[in-house]
């Protein structure tokens, strides 16, 4: 029964998805939807694309082990990001009617700026592409009991995902965001509310001893260094995360600039909540039977919940627990592929190639690449957030906030490591706005574009231009 349910579940999804890709004309449906998505879907694309399978099972296992504290970063440092991204992006770049941040980064000063920003967000991709696909493959071979192997299940599963992705873009993902969101958010509810029953007391029992066992202990102790590790944890995420092309396509895919702010907020509000549940079921396992879970919790604490679901719940929790599973790993594999490859083929593939139609960029291969928040906060976020915010930024500052974060990031992470006491992507963060202030203030070298006289004047000046001229396929 599990797994039939699991092929009918991905044959429904390929349907959903290769049905709305016939929505998909020209590049900016594929890449933002056509700026045309309702706030519930913007909310549901926000949410689905960043509960995945580490929200399921990485976060839990690392509440069980370190408490509140140690998932600084995520939820609480990604859902601020989603928040500040929702701010940035509808305020600011909303109004721009732009494809990628690669437009903005090219726009606000050059293409040497557009393509090396543009290689650190592609970058960045690589470790959460890596992690879904490797989810599927467990996901398969969890079902089968073993019948498809995990590498033959990571092909199967990327292969499934990139069917929709690849035809219907933006527009197929996040229809299925929407579907996906629903049966993650039942699934899951369902599962926690099964298992609490189990427990002496309930959920209530459950909070209570999380409590007294100081679990919800979420500041460091009053050491200066372990603050700075604490904040350099947090911050990765809330401001490395910025400069993502995910993001932004789902906040600009709204159809207004008032639905892309809410509807980011309600989003990452649904994430931040909604992460509490895994780590709920998770240490309700430990409570439903100590010697098992606390054996898992020493040797593999991701296999607590999936293990819980499989020896205590019935069949019928058992299809919507992997129901949910399913759904968070496959909208957030969507994300991860479509993203990069939007970005490169955009800003990089596209200026190579400036001739090339709508249906070749269409066509365009997906890159597979790492996801290292490190390499967007040392080298992307700080050209865009000032590109936004002071309008004195240059190309000449830019760039050597680009390398300067990025050199000090890198020798500090190699020379020293994890022996430095102020965590490497914070020195490469704090090199690269020295880099950013003092390259737009000295006399300039490089040639560099200005906004009129502000980003608002710009914004003005572009969507002024906008109104007068038809919209072009593709690149602004």
């Amino acid at each position: 029964m599990l797994l039939w349910f699991v092929v009918l579940y991905l044959l429904v999804s390929v349907g959903i998805g290769l049905f709305a890709a016939t929505r998909v004309h020209n590049a900016r449906d594929f890449a933002v939807a056509g700026r045309s998505l309702p706030w519930p879907i913007v909310m549901a694309t926000v949410f689905a694309t960043w509960f995945g399978a580490e929200s399921i099972f990485g976060i839990s296992a690392t509440f069980l082990k370190e408490g509140l504290g140690g998932v600084v970063a995520d939820p609480f440092g990604s859902s601020m990001c989603l928040i500040l991204a929702g701010i940035l992006f509808s305020r600011y770049l909303y109004k721009l009617n732009i494809i990628t941040l690669g437009d903005f980064y090219h726009m606000r000063y050059n293409r040497t700026v557009e393509v090396l920003t543009t290689l650190c967000i592609v970058v960045s991709y690589l470790g959460w592409v890596a992690a879904q696909v490797k989810a599927l493959g467990l996901l398969f071979f969890a079902v089968t009991d073993g019948a498809v192997g995990v590498e033959t299940g990571m092909v199967l599963g990327t292969v499934l995902v990139l069917t929709y992705t690849v035809f219907g873009g933006m527009f197929s993902v996040a229809i299925l965001d929407f579907v996906q969101m629903i049966v993650m958010l039942g699934g899951l509810l369902f599962v926690a509310w099964l298992v609490s029953g189990k427990v002496g007391g309930g959920a209530t029992a459950v909070i209570d001893h999380a409590s007294a066992a100081g679990k919800f202990s979420f500041f460091p102790p009053a050491d200066p260094w372990l603050w700075l590790t604490f904040l350099g944890t947090g911050i990765t995420m809330m401001f490395g995360s910025i400069p993502q092309q995910d993001v932004f396509q789902r906040v600009t895919s709204a159809k207004s600039a008032k639905i892309a702010l809410w509807g980011s907020v309600a989003g990452a509000s649904l994430y931040f909540c909604f992460t509490f549940v895994p780590m709920f079921i998770a240490y309700s396992a430990t409570l439903i039977d100590p010697a098992i879970f606390g054996d898992l919790l020493e040797k593999n604490a991701e296999l607590i919940i999936p293990t819980l679901v499989k020896n205590y719940t019935p069949v019928f929790a058992q299809v919507m627990f992997y129901g949910a599973v399913l759904s968070a790993i496959m909208s957030t594999a969507s994300a991860t592929l479509l993203a990069p490859s939007v970005t490169f083929s955009e800003n990089v593939v596209r200026g190579l190639y400036p001739n090339m139609g709508d249906h070749q960029f269409l066509s365009s291969i997906f890159k597979m690449v790492e996801n290292a928040y490190k390499i967007t906060l040392a080298g992307a976020f700080v050209p865009l957030v000032f590109g936004i915010l002071w309008a004195r930024a240059t190309t000449q500052g830019a760039l050597a906030a680009i390398f300067g974060g990025l050199t000090a990031w890198i020798l500090v992470e190699v020379l020293i490591g994890a022996a430095s006491p102020v965590p490497p992507q914070l020195i490469g963060l704090g090199v690269s706005i020295l880099g950013m202030v003092m390259g737009s203030l000295l006399p300039q070298w490089v040639g560099h574009k200005l906004p009129p006289h502000d980003l608002h004047a710009m914004l003005h000046h572009h969507a002024a231009a906008q109104t007068h001229h038809a919209e072009p396929e593709h690149r602004h």
